[in-house]
């Protein structure tokens, strides 16, 4: 059945990417949006107060600071001031006149909170500073203004001069109220950014769902894919560029399906075919064996043109024997049929009847501890040792030193030869099957398949053989296995 992947949400870096980049995309537009309002609404508002402040100023001192009469008392100037300053409340007024003498008489409407002392110099230079009358400027004097911030509390201050004669006048004009209105405003604009952030967060989020599902379905379907799992398909539903990408992986993993399918019945027919030819040789070969080995014992009493013949085809047979029996293991671990049979063995006592075996006791030195106990499969642990030891000794140079240890509860088995080593190039491949150093040499006395019936025999004990040079010359392969092997089998000890 095909199988739909629906993968649940998570968390991930490109999602963390995409809400981060909107948030920020709002932030940078709510605060400039923010800036830009607050700013306008400022100068709206500082603009208005001014205009209407400095207006009604300009208006009372042309009504009543110009009705004064010349040389007026102190007292004509701040009753003059009160009337100004009452006519719109919310700011105090200063009247200065320069009278004959040199003498200056000032009536002030508040003289607690307005003194000239609170006009800046600047803006008082200004005031009375004598405009030329021209075409483009048709009075002696205007008004000015300045914003101050006396002890932090903003004020609008103007002042102006009577033209044709008559008092200075200066206004102080509170902003208290337009400031607490500006704070108003910007902590409202700021609240707006704060959920302009928010909605940008939770808008990215929603699209994160949208945009990256489908993406986390496709990563989850292709480690699915990885992983063997062939049979993996995505939900596919739309027509963008995702749903497209959904049915081109779809559309590939339905034609790897099928290669893979047909890669893996051509290998099953091979490995019958293998299994079959090896099973149907036995027969044969056996015959073969049994006359081959006849023939070896009358080989000296046979014609001495004869005697090499003999010999060769008793060598050939004996090699086409072990070939098929080779292949018939090898066929055991394609198809899953090995079998571990365990017992407890003493690895010592396994090497030298594994050397013995085999004449191999002069050539070969055995550097063991007695006592060393590991449960494994003996047959098994024979043919690795087999192999090992016979290609260090056939490819190698004598003697050929094997050392056996225990290190952190495994079992270590060291081979290692005096001849020329490995060729750097040739160490990656020297477990491959039917792998030979030289290929200008295909036919040797090994069929290319010991050491790789070694490294399957380590790995169904849950162990493994690697292959390096020795510093003082020679090769070395390392045997690693569990001292106990039985984790790794059912019961009765087979796997």
């Amino acid at each position: 059945m095909k199988k739909a992947i629906h993968a649940g949400l998570r968390w991930t870096s490109l999602r963390l990417r995409l809400v981060v980049v909107f948030a920020l995309v709002a932030l940078t537009a709510a605060v400039s949006a923010s800036g830009i309002a607050y700013w306008l609404n400022r100068e709206a508002v500082l603009t208005r107060t001014q205009d209407a402040a400095l207006g009604d100023f300009k208006q009372e001192m042309q009504n009543r600071a110009a009705a004064l009469p010349q040389d007026p008392t102190p007292e004509e100037l701040k009753r003059t001031a009160e009337l100004m300053a009452n006519s719109s409340p919310g700011y105090s007024v200063l009247l200065v006149d320069e009278q004959a003498g040199g003498r200056t008489v000032i009536g002030s409407s508040d003289l607690d909170s307005f003194t000239l002392e609170n006009v800046p110099t600047s803006l008082q230079e200004a005031v009375n500073d004598r405009q030329k009358v021209t075409a483009a400027n048709d009075v002696e004097y205007h008004v000015y203004w300045q914003r101050t911030k006396p002890k932090g509390n903003p004020y609008l201050v103007g002042g102006t001069r009577i033209i044709g004669g008559g008092p200075t006048g200066y206004m102080l004009k509170s902003l208290a109220q337009e400031r607490d209105d500006l704070n108003s405003l910007a902590w409202s604009l700021g609240i707006a950014t704060a959920l302009a952030l928010l909605g940008s967060a939770l808008l990215a989020q929603a699209a994160a769902t949208t945009v990256l599902k489908p993406v986390q379905r496709l990563g989850d379907a292709a480690r699915r894919l990885g992983e063997g799992k062939l049979d993996t398909r995505l939900h596919v539903s739309g027509t963008d560029e995702l749903a497209d990408l959904s049915r081109t992986f779809n559309r590939t993993a339905e034609a790897l399906e099928k290669k893979v399918a047909d890669m893996s019945a051509r290998e099953e027919s091979s490995r019958r075919f293998v299994a079959d030819m090896s099973h149907e040789l036995r027969t044969p070969l056996t015959a073969l064996t049994a006359v081959a080995e006849v023939l070896e014992e009358e080989v000296e009493d046979l014609d001495p043109m004869i005697a090499p013949a003999v010999t060769l085809v008793v060598s050939e047979t004996r090699r086409l024997n072990d070939l098929v029996e080779n292949l018939m293991e090898v066929t055991r671990f394609d198809a899953g049929t090995a079998r571990l049979v365990l017992d407890d063995v003493d690895v010592a006592d396994q090497v030298t009847a594994c050397i013995d075996a085999r004449a191999w006791l002069d050539a070969v030195e055995l550097d063991a501890e007695r006592g060393i106990v590991a449960r494994l499969d003996p047959r098994r642990l024979d043919v690795i040792l087999a192999n090992l030891i016979g290609n260090a000794l056939k490819h190698g140079g004598s003697p050929v030193r094997v050392s056996v240890r225990t290190v952190d509860a495994e079992l270590v088995i060291e081979v290692q030869d005096h001849g020329p080593g490995i060729p750097e190039d040739v160490l990656p491949h020297v477990f491959d099957r039917f792998y030979k150093a030289s290929a200008s040499r295909p036919r040797s006395e090994g069929s290319g398949l010991g050491l790789s019936i070694a490294m399957e025999n380590a790995h169904i004990h849950g162990g493994d053989i690697t292959a390096a040079n020795s510093p003082e010359g020679g090769a070395v392969f390392v045997l690693r296995l569990p001292m106990d092997a039985s984790g790794l089998t059912g019961e009765g000890g087979v796997r």
